[in-house]
């Protein structure tokens, strides 16, 4: 039985330049079971696959739709996607025709319901393609919506502040010269560019290894400059100490927000589009502040009679918006999953291995780590530090010893240590890695999972450890027999479970050919062999 399929009336028609009038074309009896079995094999996009679903078939048999004419058509099993719009190529026996797949009804069609909501589709599949990158992950779309957030409203916050500042200028220098006032701003205006140079150069490795913290405390930082600047009108004698200290403040969280980017931006590429990533990304930003320069304007048009009114107003404008605005930025962060590797991410991964026998994704490890602000770290009993023995910090007897037990083949020690924390400064027993120079990535995976597996054992007997490491009731020999009992089972657990552990994390996208350490943690030592 010949199935009587249809031809839309935009479909394209590709006539064979070989094919003579005189040539039949006979094809050969296929059931329908067949068909679908064979278009099964195809291997296409989530969305695409979604799209194929629709079979024109049913609308054969149910008599023809608007639009399209039966024709005697064989599938062919070749499907193409563009601009949104799913079609497949047939044949009617004399040349291939391009029909869509998807449902969609034709634009000229009379169905007006239908028509509205083809162009409203067009025009979306358009802004989308416009604004988003084709290949990023999915968490992309969440982390947009909230950058649209705290951009718009981070917008007008900044025009309110340049005009009270213009306000201030005028008022704090109504009887100098106008270059007097441009001295004022030129000098703030280069205070803060030193400081941001300062800034930067102090603090560089941390825009790997503490991204989210820095990003985020910089925003705030930038939240509350433009209070400062909001308060210049009020303080006009003032205006240049100010406005340097609003000005010192944008720089830094400029500085932050450009060293950032790139990590963020290569987070979602998926496809190394990280070009493509970053043009969309400077699209989004400029039509975000411009809505927020339009919504500042637009307080301005309701408010132009009444600068009282403004100028008040502006006090109670300006904590929502910064509330709005670092709302947004904070959520945008829980969106960005990172696949590089740090001390703490690596920690989070490594306690999760050894409780659960599994590696987290970066999406999991992104959830559990946060913005990891400062007064968050150090909670956790027995922490880990990596780096040099500090002779403030040390536990003399086990630094000597853990010293005297290293050999040449060696790539790191470890051993205990007790810090100091909080204001109280609190004394708090710590596990302290160092790792040789010229050790590599697996050398510090390999240190890094004996001291979590140390700080387990160390959790199983954690009263008589805390009791006994300072010298108490047990003599020091056995207290340190111990240890060396505890760092023999925990070397040979970590060199089981190496190798696995690499492949999974490979397996689930991280990047291990590094690890990012801050500066104190990239302290390495030399062993002398004398």
């Amino acid at each position: 039985m010949q199935t009587a399929p249809y031809t839309a009336p935009n479909s394209h028609h590709l006539p064979l330049p070989w094919k003579s009038p005189g040539t039949h074309f006979t094809t050969r009896k296929v059931t329908p079971n067949k068909l679908l079995n064979r278009f099964k094999t195809l291997t296409f996009t989530n969305s695409l696959r979604t799209s194929l679903d629709y079979e024109p078939e049913e609308g054969i048999d149910n008599g023809p739709r608007p639009g399209l004419r039966p024709t005697s058509l064989g599938r062919l099993p070749v499907a193409l996607r563009r601009s949104g719009r799913v079609s497949r190529y047939f044949w009617d026996g004399n040349c291939l025709q391009l029909v869509r797949v998807d449902g969609g009804a034709s634009l000229f069609s009379f169905d007006f319901d239908d028509g509205f909501r083809e162009l409203f589709r067009i025009i979306g599949l358009a802004v989308r393609d416009f604004f988003i990158p084709k290949q990023v992950n999915g968490n992309y779309m969440y982390y947009v919506k909230w950058k649209f957030l705290h951009r718009v409203f981070s917008s007008a916050l900044q025009v309110l502040a340049t005009q009270a500042m213009f306000r201030a200028i005028g008022i704090g220098y109504s009887h100098s010269l106008p270059s007097a006032a441009a001295l004022n701003w030129v000098l703030k205006d280069g205070l803060g560019r030193l400081s941001r140079c300062i800034y930067t150069a102090g603090l560089a490795s941390a825009f790997d290894t503490n991204l989210k913290r820095v990003r985020f405390s910089t925003s705030v930082m930038f939240s509350l400059s433009i209070g400062v600047e909001l308060l210049t009108p009020a303080f006009p004698q003032y205006f240049l100490l100010l406005a340097s200290v609003a000005n010192i403040a944008k720089q830094i969280s400029l500085a932050s927000y450009l060293a950032t980017n790139t990590a963020v931006h290569r987070s979602f590429a998926i496809a190394d589009n990280l070009g493509e990533v970053s043009a969309k990304a400077q699209i989004q930003t400029v039509c975000f502040d411009n809505l927020g320069l339009l919504l500042a304007a637009l307080l301005n048009m309701l408010l132009k009679n009444n600068q009282r009114l403004y100028a008040g107003l502006t006090f109670i404008i300006y904590p929502i918006f910064s509330v709005v605005d670092l709302f947004g930025i904070y959520q945008a962060l829980k969106h960005v999953h990172l696949q590089t590797l740090t001390k703490d991410r690596l920690e989070i991964i490594l306690n999760k291995w050894i409780e659960s026998g599994y590696v987290p994704s970066p999406a999991e490890v992104s959830k559990e780590e946060g913005v990891d602000f400062l007064w968050s770290k150090g909670k956790e009993l027995w922490p880990i530090r990596i780096g040099c023995i500090n002779l403030k910090d040390q536990i003399p007897k086990f630094s000597m010893m853990a010293m005297q037990y290293t050999s040449g083949e060696d790539s790191y020690f470890v051993c205990m240590e007790i810090f100091h924390k909080g204001v109280k400064r609190t004394k708090q027993k710590s596990i302290l890695l160092c790792i040789r120079e010229g050790a590599s990535t697996a050398d510090v995976i390999m240190g890094l999972l004996q001291a979590c597996y140390i700080r387990k054992a160390l959790l199983v007997r954690r009263s008589w450890w805390e009791n006994n490491i300072l010298g108490g009731n047990d003599s020091f020999n056995s207290v340190f027999n111990e240890w060396l009992q505890v760092m023999e089972d925990s070397k040979r657990c970590a060199q089981r479970d190496l190798s696995v552990l690499n492949e999974q994390l490979l397996g689930l996208g991280w990047a291990t050919k590094n690890i990012l350490l801050s500066t104190q943690e990239q302290a390495r030592y030399s062993f002398v062999d004398d």
